[in-house]
């Protein structure tokens, strides 16, 4: 198996901002997605306690958008979470060890047509719902074929 790093910076390679989304699991009893949620890294950081460091990701969290892949792509779909009246995205901090794997969104992009100057980098806030690439690599295949 293969080692992936998870980043979060506010510039990347002299451009604009990096927050990597990656699956988190929540029920290790179910099996694939079902079992799992995705979230972007704002933030990573540590502190100490008890003279153990303990790593965290302040994360941004979607939402699975049905209890299927979706049939036509086979591919799972997700969306931002959000509370409240004023859409507020859904935010904690959680421990590293939480973290899986990356998981690669595609937009969903529907009717939606993109200004000329749109850049890569503001994906995940200008869509509203996402595919979770399952063919990105193979783990991630493995990862979300299991039932």
């Amino acid at each position: 198996m293969r080692h992936e790093c998870i980043q979060s910076t506010p510039c990347w390679r002299k451009g604009g901002e990096r927050h990597d989304c990656a699956f988190i699991v929540e029920d290790q009893d179910l099996l694939g997605f079902k079992g799992m949620s995705v979230v972007r890294v704002q933030l990573l950081f540590s502190f100490i306690h008890d003279s153990t460091t303990i790593p965290c990701a302040f994360v941004e969290w979607f939402q699975q958008y049905s209890q299927r892949p979706d049939p036509d792509t086979g591919m799972w779909i997700v969306r931002p979470e959000t509370s409240g009246h004023h859409d507020t995205p859904v935010l904690s901090v959680i421990h590293l060890d939480s973290l899986l794997w990356l998981a690669h969104l595609l937009p969903i992009f529907a009717s939606t047509s993109l200004p000329y100057n749109f850049s890569h980098v503001d994906s995940l806030d200008a869509f509203r719902a996402f595919y979770i690439n399952k063919y990105i690599d193979h783990h991630t295949f493995e990862l979300l074929s299991l039932e």
